[in-house]
């Protein structure tokens, strides 16, 4: 059955795509441009049945189409930079399409999407935009609280010598003195919404307990604190023995390959436990 190999493929599709816009933001422009390629490539890996047809009700095609009209022009009349927000917007768009389609490997490909980016999409509005309007500083106090203090304890008990200097901000003198600012994806919120929008979308394709669904969540949440936790204590590591400059060149990529390598793990844990 292609069903679950589809999947495998669309989310090495998903994860090279976002290295991709990591890469061409922040990296490398190459290296961005070869992993955008090898997305592009895979998309001949993915097998469908030899027929389809649109389904005769055309909403969720409607709705699609409409989401990705939407977000195209408000980031050209914004001026605005490609953000991952507008990465799960138009995931979200193309999979209603996608499920619009008579084709079962292309439903189920477009209902994982689906689920995947809405998921994200209710996660990043409630913890960063509803908070806000609450007047709750939740990431500020998360970042400190829950990915500074853990890292900075983890460093010193190691024998590096790190200062914080505000809720946010690092103090590190190693080969250069330098602040290291803790926040935005740092917080490694954004990894853990979209491995939880994975183990959403993979109940909505696959039968899966619930006391075991909610089993791996918990799992899958500890695990992609955990990873962000070691990212960010890789990077003051580098920091310290190798400079700023070489930190950055690390921030920029192992977020992303980090990501890859826990989703691997996460899908080949939910194959074995579907089968």
């Amino acid at each position: 059955m292609h069903g679950y190999k589809n999947i495998i493929i669309f989310l090495l599709m998903f994860a090279l795509f976002l290295g991709a816009t990591v890469e061409l933001s922040e990296g490398s422009i190459p290296l961005g441009i070869l992993l955008f390629v090898l997305a592009i490539l895979l998309i001949s890996r993915i097998k469908f049945g030899e027929s389809y047809v649109i389904k005769q009700s055309k909403l969720p095609m409607f709705v699609g189409v409409l989401i990705l009209i939407c977000d195209i022009g408000y980031n050209l009349l914004t001026h605005s930079e490609l953000g991952t927000l507008d990465i799960m917007v138009f995931l979200l768009g193309i999979s209603l399409i996608a499920h619009n389609i008579n084709n079962e490997e292309i439903r189920r490909m477009g209902t994982f999407g689906a689920y995947l980016s809405a998921t994200f999409i209710v996660l990043f509005l409630f913890f960063f935009d509803f908070f806000y309007y609450i007047d709750i500083d939740f990431t500020h106090l998360f970042d400190h609280y829950f990915v500074l203090l853990p890292s900075v304890t983890f460093i010193r008990a190691v024998g590096i010598p790190i200062e914080v200097v505000a809720i946010e901000t690092v103090r590190i003198v190693g080969v250069e003195e330098m602040s290291v600012i803790i926040g935005g994806p740092c917080s490694g919120l954004y990894s853990m919404f979209l491995l939880i929008g994975i183990m959403v979308a993979y109940t909505r394709i696959e039968h899966i307990e619930r006391r075991t669904f909610y089993s791996l969540l918990i799992i899958t949440v500890v695990v992609a604190y955990l990873a962000n936790l070691v990212r960010v204590s890789i990077l003051y590591i580098v920091g310290f023995y190798y400079g700023k400059e070489l930190m950055y060149t690390f921030h920029v990529h192992l977020g992303w390959i980090i990501f890859v390598i826990v989703v691997a793990v996460l899908l080949s844990v939910l194959d074995k436990v579907t089968r």
